[in-house]
């Protein structure tokens, strides 16, 4: 029975063991992560809940126009008898609904990335969403917390995801954990 030839084997020489190993590269090219501290203390629970209910108020007026123009529309060109107006006010709806969501979206992760890094209603009561080092959210980040908020954490029983704001030490909701923001007061 033979066993493999190692390189010991073929020089002569025993196994190298590094004691001290270099550092690591520097790339002097890159730039260097931010290291900002949040400039405020975390918001509570309830002065979140006061911005989601303007955001709300807000949001509710553009869906009521917004469908209250896509529905009129989808029954002048139905007709208000027959089958075929029922499809297309289904239709009507169905596309109110998906614009109502893309706004939601836009208006959130636009204003949230924006210079103010809150949308209006958290605007409204002093509060800003920043990451959990300090530095401000790209669109990419709000618009994953935006996703979060929407679709993960209502998924967890008796709002649970939601109510963390107001028992953890950071004041985050189970989606500020996922995607790695604070809310935090600036006034």
């Amino acid at each position: 029975m033979h066993r493999p030839i190692s390189l010991a084997d073929l020089f002569g020489e025993k196994e190298v063991v590094m004691v001290n190993a270099p550092p690591p590269p520097s790339w002097s090219s890159q730039q260097q992560a931010a290291t900002a501290e949040p400039v405020g203390p975390p918001a509570g629970f309830w002065i979140r809940f006061v911005a989601y209910i303007v955001d709300a108020f807000i949001l509710g007026l553009a869906l009521v126009v917004i469908g209250g123009v896509i529905i009129g529309l989808a029954v002048a060109v139905g007709g208000l008898e027959g089958e075929q107006s029922e499809w297309v006010i289904g239709a009507g709806i169905v596309l109110a609904i998906l614009v109502y969501l893309v706004i939601g979206w836009l208006y959130e992760a636009m204003l949230t990335s924006g210079p103010h890094g809150a949308t209006l209603g958290k605007q409204a009561v002093g509060v800003r969403i920043v990451r959990a080092d300090g530095a401000p959210l790209s669109f990419g980040r709000a618009t994953g917390r935006h996703f979060l908020k929407v679709f993960v954490t209502p998924m967890v029983p008796l709002a649970i995801g939601y109510l963390l704001a107001g028992f953890t030490s950071g004041k985050r909701a189970l989606h500020d954990f996922m995607a790695d923001t604070l809310v935090i007061k600036v006034r």
